[in-house]
């Protein structure tokens, strides 16, 4: 039997097929220990003195769990326990920030999506626009309307200036514009008004790229180390990326004890991830919406 048998063929493109789909999956599993090996880094280095962190050749497993490094890591040199309040400041501002940009997101994007009306196009252009503009061009003058309207030291302060964002406009767009005009029509017909359609049948339906939003904001916020130390003075409002800065910076804290601040640090976003990921995997074509 001849390779150029119609047989032969098939035992040929069978034999590609598997080998590339065996490649595929190595490949994938090489890709997933890469970004695996730096979080049981920082898991094993959380629980090791400094100056093993940082000896040659490095002990991947620590010789004897220390702890103490997770003790010190939140009750801080001074013993005041402030990273808890940081903490909690920072589950405020991200959580409401995440709640704030899916719902007015999500609401503009069902408007620029399903509505027509003379400039519409040009509404849409004119938010996007504002995504070319970078945070720190904006960052002095919207400090100083902050502190004019006296919203130092506030979580009003931390949380008015990202209550929305152009890209979840755009997110949200994107994903209704692929929703069924039919069961849009549907209830029109039943009298439902717009609000009752968005919330009932729009917003339960948007799962994909509500947590898909849900998630990024959140976690832009949760990272978010500029404008807090800004517009936050005291230990009380500062944040976690705040509270992680003055920790590396205090004379007592060594390598092991800033590996423990980064670890409990990570584990919300890590819940909220794994919380969420049925449907922020499912958002992974958001950006395909039909085009108007």
């Amino acid at each position: 039997m001849t390779s150029n048998s119609p047989k032969g063929r098939m035992d040929r493109s069978v034999f590609l097929h598997r080998a590339g789909k065996a490649g595929g999956t190595v490949a994938l599993a090489a890709a997933c220990g890469i970004a695996i090996v730096p979080l049981l880094f920082m898991l094993g280095a959380s629980l090791m003195p400094g100056q093993d962190v940082v000896s040659i050749p490095y002990r991947w497993i620590p010789r004897e769990p220390r702890w103490a490094n997770y003790l010190r890591a939140l009750a801080g040199s001074d013993g005041r326990w402030i990273y808890l309040r940081n903490i909690m400041n920072s589950l405020i501002v991200s959580s409401t920030v995440a709640a704030t940009s899916v719902f007015i997101a999500s609401f503009v994007g069902y408007g620029l999506a399903k509505f027509r009306f003379k400039g519409r196009n040009a509404v849409f252009m004119g938010i996007m626009a504002t995504m070319m503009i970078p945070f720190e061009a904006v960052m002095i003058p919207l400090y100083l309307t902050a502190v004019k309207l006296g919203l130092q030291d506030s979580y009003a302060g931390l949380i008015l200036p990202f209550m929305t964002s152009a890209f979840g406009v755009f997110l949200m767009r994107q994903y209704l514009l692929g929703f069924p005009e039919e069961l849009l029509d549907a209830a029109r017909i039943d009298g439902c008004s717009e609000l009752r359609i968005y919330r009932s049948i729009v917003f339960k339906n948007a799962g994909p790229a509500v947590a898909t939003l849900a998630i990024l904001a959140f976690r832009g916020q949760w990272d978010n180390l500029l404008w807090p130390l800004l517009i936050s003075q005291r230990e009380e409002l500062k944040t976690i990326p705040s509270y992680i800065v003055r920790f590396t910076a205090e004379i007592g804290a060594d390598e092991g004890q800033m590996m423990a601040v980064a670890v409990i640090a990570s584990l919300p976003v890590f819940a909220l991830f794994f919380t969420m990921s049925k449907y922020f995997l499912q958002g992974a074509g958001v950006y395909s919406g039909s085009k108007s």
